[in-house]
């Protein structure tokens, strides 16, 4: 029995000494061997750069197409409701461009995306804005003003669609696109007129026309770029510039019904 008992002490002895070798328990080992943070990738600097210019319309501009809308969207509103697929201004322009960077930044390049959200709303049984962009990552703010049931069905084809009902006034919704994409088609499924265009992309260098036709990219870096412009009837025009630090260039864009 003695040899028996000093045998059984010293497994029990060693079996204590593998476990403190093996590290087990909480020790200083652990957190030796946790492997480190990797830290975020640097944001790639704004430069003093600026490309500006106008998207004009040639030819006779078509006429406004007035909507039919059902009696209770139209109790929304007092004026006329018309599509806004293709708008020309007073001056000649057309408005609901989307107009971007499309090649060109630095290899490598990181633009976070902004935390402040763009606001996307329903009033009046039509989305607000018609055209906007994004940056990948971005919260788009959804808001329905509107005392009646919207839906968003968002259709992209490279990103995650959504689509989900708004049914009261008030009513908020956050969402994002995650990788670039231009255009991402929005449309409410209950009122089939309602339709919208997200342009997203990986950068802040972008802007959609308004009631002038004019648009401006500030901040770039000096360099050559390819400067896209889409619109949802017309399709892409691109043209290429070349800025300096400091510098600017002008772009003009021009589609028409023959485009």
């Amino acid at each position: 029995m003695t040899s028996f008992r000093r045998a059984l002490t010293a497994s029990a002895l060693v079996a204590t000494l593998f476990i403190a070798a093996c590290g087990g328990g909480e020790s200083a080992s652990d957190t030796s061997s946790a492997a480190p943070d990797t830290p975020a990738a640097d944001a790639t600097p704004m430069g003093s750069a600026s490309v500006s210019g106008t998207v004009n319309f040639s030819g006779t501009a078509p006429a406004p197409v007035t909507i039919r809308l059902d009696r209770e969207c139209s109790d929304l509103n007092t004026d006329t409701v018309t599509a806004q697929n293709v708008v020309v201004n007073d001056n000649g322009t057309l408005r609901h461009v989307f107009v971007y960077v499309k090649e060109g930044l630095p290899a490598g390049y990181n633009y976070p995306a902004p935390t402040t959200a763009v606001e996307f709303d329903q009033s009046g049984c039509m989305y607000h804005p018609h055209v906007f962009g994004v940056q990948a990552g971005q919260p788009i703010k959804i808001l329905n003003s509107d005392p009646l049931l919207h839906n968003i069905h968002a259709l992209p084809e490279a990103n995650r669609p959504f689509n989900f009902g708004m049914p009261r006034q008030g009513d908020e919704r956050e969402r994002e696109f995650r990788v670039t994409e231009v255009p991402v088609f929005i449309k409410c499924d209950v009122h089939p007129w309602m339709g919208a265009y997200a342009g997203v992309v990986d950068h802040p260098f972008h802007a959609v026309t308004g009631d002038d036709g004019s648009f401006s990219l500030q901040g770039l870096p000096a360099g050559t770029y390819v400067i896209e412009a889409w619109q949802e009837e017309y399709g892409t025009s691109t043209q290429t510039v070349t800025v300096t630090d400091g510098g600017s260039a002008s772009v003009t864009f021009e589609f028409s019904s023959a485009s």
